[in-house]
């Protein structure tokens, strides 16, 4: 066993140092920008397309589709690349993510409340259970979208640091239970709705009187959920962290993690105004008719813009627990320290800013190109044909998307595409539509942490480097290469096993 650990080690040393090698990530992504002009322009030359079936999420029709490789040499394609930067830089939503949550996490960071939750925390929460409870919350902080970026990852690293562990683990844990274990929660999560929608219209195309609702996958996901949470826990423990070893860094421990009287008395106001947040918020979103539900259904959960401003209220909700803090604990005194906490914030993410620019071209740019369609309905055929039984093409779907999603991250654009072809295809050898589901969001998560087209990637490069200022790209996918392997390999023997046995998908 030891050998074996010593070889995983050493392969992961020579990934990060290969790595890191390489240019600063916003050289890669210029390179890659012009990898894909180049290939573009010889499938654009070679004729290369497609025809298939596809869900229009909107109109919940199935369309007939053809694509076919668009040039970016092109006269049409020049002027895309010319004229659509500042737009494709705007469309990129995670920036405006990023920006929103900052204002309001800035705030709670520099009046301390961060670091006082995080010693709170760490003093009530049994040591042995730490890395087990970030993990957790982890994998349910997709109930609110993209948060868990933005403010689980940070504070599982400091929290790591605070009892001595190495952030860069921290990081890692939470990272792989945000990212990887994305597709499935306890509760029902926005992205349910889509799926669902686009899985019934994909069975109506074989059986019109079929259908199957928001907790089709219900048991599944609450398995998946709890496996998964020991599964990132354990190689955190025994893989990631024994590889790392002490963390050696500038960022110094406090090793005491009582708080003070003015701490506890701003926690208490913080309190305070978490509750009055959360009144607000239900005025605005439970009465019948209140403006956070969907004007037309009434519904909270779902398309409404409660759940469409999600990041706003977090925003919001450590804004006022911050001002709170701040206001106990006597760390902020005016509204001026207010607004200096907020530009600080923002002026931290202006390398972030910049590269998140050059990577919103690329995207934008391999989207125009219709590579990721093509090379999804193509691999999609090549399996359809192949002579699989149910449960080794359920397999092999899931494999990939697993791959596919290396490529395109959101879990809708592939869905789209799969499901009108493997849902009809697997129903016909008698594998329930919800099973086909549940394999779909067992493909769609692992690779979410090494792919740098996630475009909270760079982010969680940005902060490995405070703890490791010559942390890179190597380092990142060094430290979450063992979660990816171990979850992908384990979520598929629990779908292999659940199929088997028969277990019900959800109710």
């Amino acid at each position: 066993m030891e050998t074996h650990k010593s070889t995983m080690q050493k392969v992961l040393d020579v990934v990060e140092k290969v790595g890191n090698r390489v240019p600063h990530p916003a050289v890669i992504f210029i390179i890659l920008i012009g990898i894909v002009i180049v290939l573009s322009h010889i499938f654009y030359l070679m004729g290369v397309r497609v025809s298939y079936e596809v869900i229009n999420p909107e109109t919940h029709q199935v369309e007939h589709a053809t694509t076919a490789a668009r040039s970016l040499l092109t006269a049409d394609g020049i002027r895309f690349m010319f004229t659509g930067v500042v737009q494709n830089f705007m469309n990129f939503n995670a920036v405006g993510v990023i920006i929103v949550a900052m204002v309001g996490v800035g705030v709670a960071e520099a009046a301390g409340l961060v670091n006082a939750l995080i010693r709170k925390l760490v003093a009530v929460a049994p040591r042995g259970l730490l890395t087990y409870i970030l993990v957790f919350v982890g994998i349910l902080s997709s109930i609110a979208a993209d948060a868990g970026y933005l403010v689980l990852i940070p504070l599982a690293g400091a929290a790591f640091i605070s009892v001595n562990r190495h952030p860069l683990a921290g990081l890692a844990a939470a990272f792989a239970a945000v990212a990887s274990a994305f597709a499935v929660n306890i509760l029902i999560v926005p992205i349910d709705g889509i799926l669902t929608e686009v899985t019934n219209d994909a069975i109506h195309l074989l059986n019109p009187s079929i259908s199957i609702d928001l907790t089709a996958n219900v048991w599944f996901s609450i398995a998946s959920v709890l496996m998964l949470t020991v599964v990132v826990a354990l190689v955190t423990e025994r893989i990631v962290e024994p590889r790392l070893g002490p963390y050696e860094g500038e960022h110094t421990v406090d090793a005491d993690n009582a708080l003070s009287a003015e701490e506890r008395l701003g926690l208490r106001y913080a309190t305070y105004a978490l509750i009055g947040v959360i009144i607000f918020l239900g005025l605005l979103t439970l009465p019948s008719g209140a403006p956070l539900r969907n004007p037309e259904t009434g519904a909270i959960i779902g398309n409404s813009p409660f759940m469409n401003s999600l990041i706003v209220v977090i925003a919001l909700i450590f804004l006022a627990m911050g001002i709170g803090y701040g206001i106990g604990a006597k760390t902020m005194r005016s509204s001026i320290d207010v607004i200096n906490a907020m530009t600080k914030a923002i002026a931290s993410l202006s390398g972030l800013i910049f590269l998140l620019l050059i990577i919103s071209q690329f995207l934008a740019y391999f989207n125009y190109t219709n590579m990721a369609t093509l090379a999804a309905v193509s691999l999609a055929d090549v399996l359809k044909r192949a002579s699989f039984d149910a449960l080794w093409l359920l397999v092999g779907f899931t494999i990939v998307v697993m791959i596919l999603d290396l490529i395109i991250t959101g879990a809708l654009p592939k869905w789209a595409i799969f499901a009108p072809i493997f849902v009809p295809l697997l129903m016909k050898l008698n594998v329930a539509p919800e099973a086909v589901l549940a394999a779909y969001r067992v493909g769609d998560s692992p690779m979410n942490s090494i792919t740098p087209l996630n475009a909270y990637f760079a982010m969680i490069v940005t902060f490995a480097q405070r703890y490791q200022k010559d942390a890179g790209v190597g380092t990142v996918i060094a430290l979450m290469l063992p979660y990816v392997l171990i979850m992908s390999g384990t979520w598929l023997v629990l779908l292999a096993a659940w199929y088997l046995m028969g277990l019900p998908w959800g109710f």
